[in-house]
């Protein structure tokens, strides 16, 4: 593939496609909330950018079709953003790419965009066939320094930098910098697969949700694993997974992205096809209000109260628009650093809430099944990742299992 002249064909969008497109039944691929830039949890380029650099992604697909596109988000970016050059292909081992299959990404046209400061944007269509679990490689080109980045803090597995344009290269060689962050990419919608999963499950919540703790580039967080029982059960629908390591029910915070609340309708709502969404969240609104963090300040004291309004403002949002929600109760934390007594009382509160008020349509009991048989406040050291909140890859897989696929 040759790519000539990217930056004299730059498109200003926002957010429209070809008519053609329009015409497709789009559903989704692969998803990721997106969130301001921060040094976060471990080194990453938001703060720094990019500059005459590629950067590569990988991500897994939960779907299938046999056209792709793109969409990728300035929403944290104060000026706009120049996109010289964009390509997709299906990935092949780390950084390079299986043969034959890069495709060149355009937008209404052009091989180059600038997204506005605060908008996203829309690639047209690309005729590349992808089957579910197949995991897809996006590189974008920046020919000029980009500010800091629109960003998922947490991928759990690598992305690839390189300097110059490469994103016609099939190898990954050049590639020799790597983190564990996705950048401007926030979704990959596929159609025309007559068999494609037109329909998704949105899993909403925090870092358990993210994946925290689990193996990085194994794919083996619980969303993940939830896409593969349901696979092997035969239901056809996509799993996207909506979580933010350390995000709140219900305040904001820079390095844990903006509140449930905030972000529910765009991260869950808004994606095409969504017929449930499992709502995991509680336990940072309950821990970060009881002691004196340094990523989190101000603490606010947050009441029970105040976390059910918040779940009930979910579950009435989802309700308008004829999705499902799953609630699930938030896992035992003693010996994490925000564990208390009476951080304990507020979980077992919401807990009893979630299980018995009937607000939900179903519920994912996590809490009882990666609970210490002899200690429910405690997390059972068979799922523990090593930090006594968070589960490692054999936990993740138990709430998955949890979870009846017959409520979705």
């Amino acid at each position: 593939m040759t790519v000539q002249g990217r930056a004299s064909e730059a498109a200003v969008l926002t957010g429209d496609v070809h008519r053609a497109d329009r015409a497709q039944r789009w559903s989704a691929g692969w998803s990721a909330p997106v969130q301001r830039p921060s040094s976060g949890f471990e080194e990453n380029w938001s703060e720094a950018g990019f500059d005459r650099q590629s950067v590569r992604q990988v991500v897994r697909l939960t779907g299938s079709g046999t056209q792709t596109r793109i969409r990728l988000s300035n929403r944290f970016g104060t000026e706009p953003l120049l996109v010289n050059a964009a390509t997709v292909a299906l990935a092949g081992d780390g950084a390079a790419l299986r043969p034959g299959t890069l495709r060149e990404l355009r937008f209404s046209g052009a091989s180059s965009v600038a997204i506005p400061a605060g908008g996203e944007i829309t690639s047209d269509a690309a005729d590349l066939r992808a089957e579910r679990f197949d995991s897809v490689a996006v590189t974008l080109y920046f020919a000029g320094p980009t500010g800091p980045s629109t960003f998922h803090a947490q991928a759990y597995t690598d992305s690839y930098r390189a300097s110059g344009d490469r994103t016609a290269d099939v190898g990954g060689d050049g590639f020799e910098e790597r983190t564990h962050s996705w950048y401007y990419l926030c979704d990959v919608e596929l159609a025309g697969a007559d068999d494609a999963p037109h329909e998704a499950v949105v899993a909403f919540g925090d870092s358990i949700t993210d994946g925290f703790g689990s193996t990085v580039g194994a794919d083996r967080r619980y969303p993940d694993v939830l896409a593969e029982r349901l696979a092997a059960g035969g239901r056809p629908w996509a799993v996207i997974n909506a979580g933010i390591g350390g995000n709140l029910v219900l305040n904001d915070s820079r390095w844990y992205g903006e509140r449930a609340v905030a972000r529910f309708d765009r991260d869950v709502l808004d994606k095409p096809g969504v017929r449930s969404v499992i709502v995991f969240a509680g336990l940072n609104d309950i821990g970060f209000s009881e002691v004196d963090l340094p990523t989190y300040k101000p603490a606010r004291e947050v009441s029970v109260a105040d976390l059910t309004a918040g779940h009930r403002e979910l579950i009435k949002r989802a309700h308008e628009r004829g999705v499902k929600v799953i609630g699930a109760t938030v896992l035992p934390f003693r010996g994490a650093e925000y564990h208390t007594p009476r951080a304990e009382a507020k979980r077992v509160a919401l807990n009893e809430w979630i299980r018995s008020s009937g607000e939900y349509d179903a519920v994912a009991d996590f809490a009882s099944a990666l609970a210490d048989a002899n200690d429910p406040q405690t997390l059972d050291a068979a799922y523990d990742s090593g930090d006594h909140k968070h589960p490692n890859d054999a936990g993740y897989r138990l709430m998955a299992e949890a979870v009846d696929l017959g409520s979705l």
